[in-house]
């Protein structure tokens, strides 16, 4: 899968965005939108991590899907 099919997906793709980051609300959700940059700056915001790893979170959770 790659972004743009998470990105026409999103509001079933969400769901799963949820499991993998338990820590993310309705609201981060909402502003997300499915843009893979607002999801790298709203992790790195949640959890206080780089965006190096945020991105390699992200690339394998895309792997996964």
């Amino acid at each position: 899968m790659n972004w743009d099919q998470v990105e026409g997906n999103w509001m079933q793709m969400k769901g799963k965005v949820k499991e993998t980051w338990g820590d993310l609300t309705d609201s981060d959700i909402k502003k997300i939108e499915g843009k893979r940059d607002r999801l790298a700056g709203v992790l790195q915001e949640r959890y206080g991590k780089k965006k190096d790893e945020i991105e390699k979170e992200i690339d394998g959770w895309l792997n996964r899907h």
